[in-house]
């Protein structure tokens, strides 16, 4: 081979090994863009085994927090006397810059308690915790040296409370997340969005003029390097990705995992990147083909709104836990406190229900798989296996009339079977269709009642 030759090989393996790092690599040479659902995890540098690494105690946590918290909690959504809806207030109103900007002037959160809202999340049962330290008004909740629009800079308060909550969930064993809206801010003059649907055109109405990677290298980068570098949070909740390229994602996916590889990112950095996939306010029927989590409000409202009084109950709230645990997921579970900081009593309640299920029925959620017999009618399953034979947690929500459920498909020989509240043993038999048990004629629990099966070997 000629020395003209030999460096053109060189560099073209080059090319070849450069890009192999970003993508996956198929069998045939050609590399993976990762438009397929399924290796999106695989995307950015990391197999699949360094992925399932990085989430294995969130895959194991089961139950998160998620806090909605902002100026626009000031007065619950309400400007001047208009119903601004939601958290998306200064958008719903229009509110110009220099207006919203005045919110902060007023913001003094004296009443905020960082120990006491790490408390809740621990008394419920909650193993993580995500804030928002950026939401789509474009205010940083934290100190941003990169940016004087914050909370620390801004407001009379002059605290930082992603500081305190990550210092708060420390001392009670709970990770730190934050939320960071990645492609709408509606206090930056470049952050554009699909036709101007989105992003803020009242004060800057020259959509097509705007050029999202000024906003992507002045604002973004900046942030979540000194959120990474300040407070080393176990998660990084992107949310809304709209115009970010496929570059951008990986660029910015590749800055966080240069300064945290431990770091967990959602597959809302845009372009199916990421650890994992969120479903937003809806619980996937047959749950998803890699690590998923379902968030979700408590009431109706993610942001705290003063009319809104539309609580979930507790039944429900634990029937979507254990329905997302039984099909792999997290729940991510939002509250949204007041301007004052206070959590509001309805949420504490039932943050305080679910944890007192979860301090005798935790076992039938944290830690297990999927079920490997589907959904039933009455209840679901979720399941662990340890020394090669197997846990079944049938957690049951609408008690059987008859005393008696039948569990198809399952020919394991049956090793223990008790109610797990109470370590109660009840009968179980193995017939030549599956597992007949029979209830107390009383459940256990009226959110549910959870039967511990141990069976031999593994079942399929």
């Amino acid at each position: 081979m000629s020395q003209l030759l030999k460096i053109i090989a060189f560099i073209l393996c080059g090319i070849f090994l450069y890009f192999a790092g970003y993508a996956q690599v198929n069998a045939d040479g050609t590399i993976d863009t990762g438009d397929k659902f399924e290796k999106a995890k695989l995307e950015y540098l990391d197999s699949a085994e360094v992925v399932a690494k990085r989430l294995e105690w969130w895959n194991d946590a089961r139950f998160g927090m998620f806090i909605h918290w902002g100026l626009y909690a000031q007065d619950g959504c309400f400007w001047k006397g208009q119903d601004g809806r939601s958290e998306h207030m200064m958008r719903n109103l229009q509110i110009p810059i220099a207006e919203y900007e005045k919110i902060a002037a007023k913001f003094n959160p004296e009443k905020f308690d960082a120990d006491e809202w790490a408390q809740f999340a621990k008394d419920a049962g909650m193993k993580y915790m995500v804030i928002t330290s950026k939401h789509h008004d474009g205010f940083a909740m934290f100190n941003s040296p990169s940016n004087d629009y914050n909370i620390v800079k801004q407001t009379p308060w002059k605290r930082d409370p992603i500081k305190e909550l990550n210092e708060a969930c420390k001392k009670q064993g709970i990770k730190f997340g934050v939320y960071y809206s990645l492609g709408r801010d509606w206090h930056h003059p470049q952050c554009n969005s699909n036709g101007g649907r989105r992003s803020n055109v009242w004060d800057f109405p020259e959509e097509e003029k705007k050029d999202y990677s000024i906003y992507f290298k002045e604002k973004v980068k900046p942030q979540i390097t000194e959120l990474i570098t300040q407070y080393k949070p176990a998660i990084i909740w992107f949310d809304t990705p709209e115009l970010i390229t496929k570059e951008q994602s990986s660029e910015l996916l590749g800055l966080i995992r240069k300064l945290d590889p431990n770091c967990i990112v959602n597959q809302r950095v845009g372009n199916k990147l990421g650890d994992y996939a969120v479903r937003e306010q809806k619980i996937p029927k047959g749950g998803e083909p890699q690590s998923w989590e379902t968030c979700m409000t408590i009431s109706e409202i993610w942001g705290y709104h003063k009319e809104d009084h539309a609580w979930k109950s507790a039944d429900s709230l634990v029937h979507s836990l254990v329905d997302i645990a039984s099909k792999g997921g997290n729940f991510l579970l939002n509250v949204g406190p007041t301007g004052e900081g206070v959590i509001r009593q309805p949420s504490v309640e039932l943050l305080k229900e679910m944890g007192e299920w979860l301090k005798v029925n935790g076992e039938a959620v944290y830690e297990t798989t999927s079920s490997p017999i589907g959904k039933f009618d009455w209840g679901r399953c979720t399941k662990k296996v340890e020394n090669g034979n197997t846990t079944l947690y049938f957690s049951v929500f609408n008690w059987p009339e008859n005393g008696e459920l039948f569990i198809p498909g399952i020919k394991n020989e049956i090793k223990n079977s008790t109610l797990l509240a109470t370590g109660t043993q009840v009968k179980a038999f193995a017939t030549d269709n599956g597992i007949k048990i029979e209830l107390p004629n009383v459940a256990a629990n009226k959110l549910a009642s959870v039967v511990k099966i141990q069976v031999y070997g593994i079942v399929k």
